[in-house]
């Protein structure tokens, strides 16, 4: 299901959202860490990467268009883990899922949905610890 270009740009994707609220929290890391193995990129390469991330000016923000809706959806959904992973869904990394949903021809209510979704998650599993 996933191109080589996809897995590139999902992984691009949840590094520009992962410093869109200008901090990289240990939450944040390993769930990159963990995309990154899946997509079976090099150890050193992810690492490189998050060590460099916050002042890495060579990772444009530029919308990112993946090959199907699908993966746009499965993004997204990653993407709102990660954002609510440090527990605070900042409007930098709101703004920043929306614009990839409508590039990829995903709509608002969609967009929505998923945010009420991984709040009431959050707010189930806070109230379980």
């Amino acid at each position: 299901m996933f191109t080589v270009p996809d897995k590139s740009n999902y992984l691009k994707g949840l590094l520009i959202l992962a410093r869109k609220d200008d901090q990289l929290v240990d939450n944040e890391k390993n769930f990159i860490r963990t995309v990154a193995q899946k997509f079976g990129f090099s150890k050193d390469f992810y690492e490189d990467t998050l060590k460099s991330l916050m002042g890495n000016k060579y990772i444009t923000e530029e919308p990112i268009i993946f090959s199907n809706k699908q993966v746009a959806e499965l993004f997204l959904d990653d993407g709102f883990l990660l954002a609510f992973s440090d527990n605070v869904m900042d409007n930098e990394e709101l703004n920043w899922l929306k614009i990839i949903a409508k590039a990829n021809g995903i709509d608002d209510e969609h967009v929505e949905s998923l945010l009420l979704r991984h709040h009431i998650l959050r707010e189930s599993t806070e109230g379980n610890s």
